[in-house]
């Protein structure tokens, strides 16, 4: 992937975008080894990246009239979009704030200046993979989704409708190989599923449309197993697009 220095610039001093950065000059593993020391030197720092979007989210107005503003919230996987299918967001009262590796405790400290501060309509949340892969420290999925729940409630309580997303596929983690993460996706999966139908949100599922006979990414859909390419973004587009609607028009 390569990363979209116009729109994305402030990020790419501090998030960490995957293999994206990396992707034109150095091997996958120089690039992997890059990204962990980055990662790490930034986590000491600031651990949910709260510096990340503060002059973009400063710059951010209100909602115009008639405004139907959505935030994507997520990890490398939202921030991915942006690079890979720009087009999805191009025009349209998008924002993305996605940060790559992110787990959910990360996430839902910084949910109220990355999404409630903006002020949207709605809010796309994409997360929980990183959790399961172990990117700060073991997490049971009992906790994973009580830490969506926490940022479901929050927007909730600040007049934001809610889309929950599927985990996407995962069959194994190219930088944490070994895990199983399948049970634990769809254990995930289900509770969030039952979350939304109980809670007024809208569930998004993106799983059923891009798992393979082993329940992992299919690889027409992936570069490396976890993270969508373009023909994944174009899969995710419209069922993203149909989820939005259907919260829009929730009261």
């Amino acid at each position: 992937m390569i990363m979209n220095r116009k729109s994305l610039k402030l990020v790419a001093l501090f998030a960490i975008l995957g293999t994206t950065a990396f992707a034109q000059n150095t091997t996958d593993a120089d690039a992997a080894a890059k990204e962990k020391k980055q990662h790490e030197e930034l986590m000491k720092q600031d651990w949910a990246c709260l510096k990340c979007f503060q002059e973009a989210n400063a710059q951010v107005g209100a909602p115009k009239p008639g405004e139907q503003r959505v935030v994507f919230m997520g990890n490398s996987i939202t921030i991915g979009w942006g690079n890979l299918n720009p087009e999805f967001f191009e025009g349209k009262p998008y924002i993305n704030r996605g940060i790559s590796g992110q787990t959910t405790p990360q996430m839902l400290i910084r949910f109220r200046p990355d999404v409630i501060n903006l002020k949207p309509k709605v809010v796309v949340i994409l997360a929980g993979t990183n959790d399961i892969a172990g990117n700060t420290g073991y997490t049971p999925v009992e906790t994973i989704f009580g830490n969506i729940v926490s940022m479901a409630e929050l927007a909730k309580a600040n007049g934001i409708r809610v889309v929950l997303s599927s985990v996407i596929p995962a069959f194994d983690y190219p930088w944490r190989k070994g895990l199983e993460p399948v049970g634990k996706i769809a254990d995930l999966n289900q509770r969030l599923k039952n979350y939304a139908a109980k809670n007024n949100c809208v569930y998004l599922d993106y799983y059923t449309a891009m798992a393979d006979e082993r329940k992992g990414l299919k690889a027409e859909l992936t570069y490396d197993g976890v993270h969508p390419n373009k023909a994944g973004y174009l899969v995710m587009g419209p069922l993203a697009e149909k989820a939005i609607a259907t919260a829009l028009k929730k009261k």
